[in-house]
């Protein structure tokens, strides 16, 4: 039931932006505490089309990333939207990622694991590898109130993520 509310707020979500600003979508796989599995979807904005030079072999980029998720675990599902800044470097078709954004997350993980807020930063590192109109990547997240409010248990996720370029 709330895989399908997801579903239906994701395609509402992707459906209100303006078609010329998704550049890319994206799918997300993962495993955190908990035993709690992650699948998300993103549409990607891009902030400029020419990455910048940064020294003599790397670039700087970067993009918005507008995210839908359901967290699954055997007591509990989990909704989570976010929105992230994530600044890309490249050297060649490898690249290193690193953002913090802003998630709005149901506050209750699992019998263990309960959020004070439901608003909390989500921070990732990532390293990936584009080909063509595909981006494959590996991420770390860690996500929670930065002490905002407690209890903030926060959690950690280990995602692989497929990205598909529409322009």
């Amino acid at each position: 039931m709330i895989r399908k509310k997801i579903a239906a707020a994701a395609a509402a979500w992707v459906c209100a932006f303006p078609s010329y600003a998704i550049d890319a979508l994206a799918l997300e796989v993962g495993y955190g505490e908990d035993r709690t599995s992650i699948l998300r979807f993103a549409v990607v904005e891009r902030w400029n089309r020419e990455p910048r030079p940064l020294g003599r072999k790397w670039q700087i980029t970067g993009y918005w990333d507008f995210s839908a998720a359901l967290w699954d675990n055997a007591v509990e599902s989990t909704a989570d939207l976010g929105i992230t800044p994530v600044f890309r470097f490249e050297r060649g078709a490898l690249y290193l990622e690193a953002a913090i954004g802003l998630h709005l997350v149901q506050t209750r993980i699992s019998a263990s694991r309960v959020f004070s807020t439901a608003f909390q930063f989500g921070d990732h590192v990532g390293i990936g590898w584009h080909s063509g109109r595909w981006d494959f990547a590996a991420r770390l997240q860690h996500i929670s109130n930065a002490g905002i409010d407690h209890p903030n248990p926060g959690i950690n996720f280990a995602l692989l993520r497929a990205q598909y370029e529409l322009n």
